[in-house]
């Protein structure tokens, strides 16, 4: 894992667990924006861990959305905490453990929770590949990192304003000539 990476994945973290540390009903807002700063960098790195961050904190800020008053804020700062430490110590493979560790414990907070929770993941791997098409990153290598198909991140890409952005709207009269020229 690229130093810069490391910070910066140690440094969201930190701020997650400070985050989770004291209950406000402005953390789900701060959460999710951790989620965005994290896929900044994955867009860049295109790394795995970035994105397994990314997807995990956006999780977890629909779940304290929903179901705040299930969360086990003690176990969830353990992990995170674990998550931390793992990575000031350069090692690797655990901290992706730990990582691993946290998705089942968000996953098994409720048994009608599972169901949603892996929805939400899923959803979150889409919206966290929209962010890297909006930073330039191709619909197949954002659908390559994040284990998605690349049909599933075009379906949601086609359901946001995102191309609307980029492109210079055609006038009438120039389709109807481009129109008339591919049937003359």
């Amino acid at each position: 894992m690229h130093d810069i990476i490391k910070k910066d994945i140690i440094a969201v973290l930190t701020e997650l667990v400070d985050i989770l540390k004291v209950k406000e009903e402005s953390d789900v807002a701060a959460i999710k924006e951790l989620s965005n700063h994290v896929i900044h960098n994955a867009s860049i790195f295109q790394d795995e861990d970035s994105i397994s961050v990314a997807i995990l904190i956006y999780s977890l800020s629909k779940l304290i959305e929903r179901k705040q008053g299930d969360l086990d804020y003690a176990k969830a700062l353990s992990i995170l905490n674990s998550c931390i430490s793992n990575l000031k110590k350069n090692q690797e493979e655990p901290f992706r453990k730990s990582i691993k560790s946290m998705f089942s414990f968000i996953r098994t907070i409720d048994e009608r929770l599972r169901l949603y929770i892996h929805e939400v993941i899923n959803q979150a791997q889409i919206k966290k590949g929209c962010k890297l098409c909006e930073h330039g990153i191709s619909v197949a290598r954002a659908s390559e990192v994040l284990g998605i198909s690349q049909w599933e991140l075009m379906h949601y890409l086609g359901k946001t304003t995102l191309v609307d952005q980029f492109s210079e709207p055609v006038s009438i009269s120039k389709r109807l000539k481009i129109a008339r020229s591919l049937f003359s």
